[in-house]
């Protein structure tokens, strides 16, 4: 039997926030979840793991000049509550889906064990990976990336907002050039905005292919695993 292909999403916080100042567009979600399920549908194995500032950000007045460990918990949490939301939304488009957690609360998810996790792909479910690594200093891209290797993904996503990456902010600078490849090195040595250099050089390391999607076009996803055009790859 062929192996089947497997893939881990990144959803950054804007997809969850939508049009909103911060928490859950509902309806975006609900939206998301059904173009998750149809990919899904499509023999793609997912795992997703959900950025929390878009919940963080609500609170982060009683964040600032908090200490940098007792915040990185709080966004954290955010994370898992994101799960939790994005969770109900995949299982009313019909998927079966588990949050697993880097904190233990069995009443309401499953702790993150890699075999597990695993398993539960290979059975034809969706896993959430929430909570990072529980460790402070950690930021999602490095703790997608290391998800995304724990369970022999093929590649990790970063659906965003932005169609490609660029050398530089294109809203602040009308000569910024758009960057169809890149590789690890490049990403590191020109300081290009797309993932903290723990995680791309982790995603070096072990050579694992990084694409930048624009997650509000429809099937981005999909033609990214399928290798089509309109991303960036960093590999």
């Amino acid at each position: 039997m062929n192996k089947k292909t497997r893939v881990l999403v990144k959803i950054s916080w804007e997809a969850l926030q939508w049009e909103r100042e911060n928490g859950i567009d509902p309806q975006f979600l609900q939206t998301l979840a059904q173009d998750i399920q149809e990919i899904h549908e499509s023999g793609i194995e997912i795992a997703l793991v959900l950025w929390g500032w878009n919940i963080f950000r609500g609170v982060a007045g009683a964040a600032n000049g908090m200490n940098r460990t007792a915040a990185d918990y709080m966004g954290m949490l955010a994370t898992i509550m994101n799960a939790i939301a994005f969770r109900d939304a995949l299982q009313t488009a019909g998927c079966n889906t588990y949050i697993m957690s880097a904190l233990d609360i069995p009443e309401v998810w499953d702790r993150y064990v890699q075999r597990k996790a695993i398993n539960k792909l290979e059975k034809w479910n969706i896993v959430i990976c929430a909570g990072g690594t529980w460790n402070p200093y950690f930021t999602t891209d490095s703790w997608g990336v290391l998800r995304a290797l724990e369970l022999d993904c093929d590649m990790m996503i970063k659906a965003t907002k932005v169609d490609w990456v660029y050398d530089k902010d294109p809203k602040q600078f009308d000569d910024a050039q758009m960057i169809e490849h890149a590789s690890y090195a490049d990403v590191i040595n020109k300081d290009i905005k797309v993932m903290d250099h723990t995680g791309i050089t982790l995603a070096k390391e072990w050579n694992m292919p990084l694409k930048v999607v624009n997650l509000y076009k429809k099937w981005a996803i999909l033609r990214a695993i399928r290798w089509e055009k309109e991303w960036t790859t960093i590999s």
